[in-house]
């Protein structure tokens, strides 16, 4: 996990219609990045309809939610529609930016070793630096507390 207090890592990655976004962006507004592990299973769905239900009170407050999985742009558009997201997802199947954001981490599953993203949010100022970093999320009480963190 990165530390408080340190530059964001500037990214460019496409959005669940194909459109790039780059951190660079959102200069100026508060950004929540999180990183799930994948589209559609229980945790990440209750996580992405919590921050969907949220957004508008977090737009009300000068910010913008970006979530990342290493899932293709075609599975976040199924994943949007599906659940009717209306925040961006991004999509890193080459896991540069979870890499760069240290969330790529071996986990243990019922007794089994493996490589995968370790749900973990960051809340970066307008400056795009780190104010805010979070890996022992979980799922379905992280968007009330990432609003709250606006305060």
């Amino acid at each position: 996990m990165l530390e408080v207090g340190t530059k964001a890592p500037d990214f460019e990655l496409p959005d669940q219609n194909g459109k790039v976004h780059s951190l660079k962006d959102y200069r100026g507004k508060k950004v929540i990045l999180y990183f799930y592990p994948r589209d559609n299973t229980p945790g990440c769905t209750k996580q992405a309809c919590g921050f969907s239900e949220r957004y508008p009170q977090i737009q009300e407050k000068g910010a913008v939610v970006l979530g990342v999985s290493k899932d293709s742009v075609a599975s976040h558009k199924r994943f949007e529609e599906k659940h009717g997201l209306n925040f961006t997802l991004l999509s890193d199947p080459e896991r540069t930016v979870i890499e760069a954001y240290d969330v790529w981490k071996e986990k243990k599953n019922y007794g089994k070793v493996s490589m995968g993203v370790v749900r973990t949010t960051y809340l970066i100022d307008e400056e795009g630096v780190i104010r805010m970093a979070n890996d022992k999320v979980k799922a379905a009480d992280d968007p009330e507390q990432m609003l709250g963190a606006l305060e």
